[in-house]
């Protein structure tokens, strides 16, 4: 499998043609859908005031986001280019999160993020889940993924919580139930092909004729029949 990036944003709103602009930007590494622990994160002066209704979703306020990078700075617009590099993009509902970037991108002259890279996560789970609630924070319940980390809609949070929906959407439990399943068929055929066969050369008894005799005599004395060792198979 090719190498992919699950990401997530956070705004002051929800349209950049409007003046909104991005806050916060975490991306997470996975390769073959297992998580790599390499990651992005980074906030970002959005250069304008935070409007209440947003710093209530992600409580991210102008105070605290006031000195931060800006976008257009190496350390936000280059180390993130960069660690995206041609990697296939997931995120949920990425239309909007593709909009914010490519609109930012495009402020400091960048090549836009093609919508062909982007996998969307809400999609798939409405091809999966028709007419079901499918927000992040439904997908997580009903895939059993801890939502105990999440006080509020904090990028790298939910790019996290995303990356595990993602792997159950893909087929998580059951892919790995196939994997686990595949291994033990493997083990078995290898410890049939090990198993030993009868011995070409057979080893010498271990007692002396003198304790094969006397144990002959006390089958025939003391316990005066062998069929209670027949019942054993012995």
């Amino acid at each position: 499998m090719a190498r992919e990036i699950v990401l997530d944003t956070e705004t002051t709103g929800f349209e950049p043609t409007q003046g909104h602009r991005l806050v916060e930007i975490a991306c997470l590494e996975i390769d073959d859908f297992v998580p790599t622990g390499r990651s992005f994160h980074t906030y970002i002066d959005p250069c304008r005031d935070m409007p209440p209704d947003a710093e209530r979703v992600h409580g991210l306020s102008s105070a605290f986001l006031r000195g931060k990078p800006r976008f257009e700075h190496p350390e936000v617009v280059d180390a993130f280019l960069d660690f995206v590099g041609d990697a296939p993009l997931i995120a949920h509902n990425a239309g909007f999160d593709r909009n914010f970037l490519n609109h930012e991108l495009g402020v400091v002259n960048r090549h836009p993020l093609h919508e062909t890279r982007w996998i969307d996560t809400l999609a798939l789970a409405r091809v999966r889940f028709p007419g079901m609630h499918n927000s992040l924070d439904a997908l997580c319940k009903r895939f059993k993924i801890s939502l105990s980390e999440r006080e509020k809609h904090g990028a790298l949070v939910d790019a996290k919580l995303l990356a595990a929906v993602y792997l159950e959407l893909k087929g998580g439990r059951e892919r790995r139930l196939e994997l686990t399943t595949a291994a033990m068929a493997v083990a078995v055929h290898a410890a049939k092909r090990s198993a030993y066969g009868a011995r070409p050369n057979p080893l010498a008894p271990r007692s002396t004729e003198a304790e094969r005799t006397a144990h002959a005599s006390f089958i025939r004395e003391v316990v005066k029949s062998e069929t209670l060792w027949e019942r054993f198979g012995l």
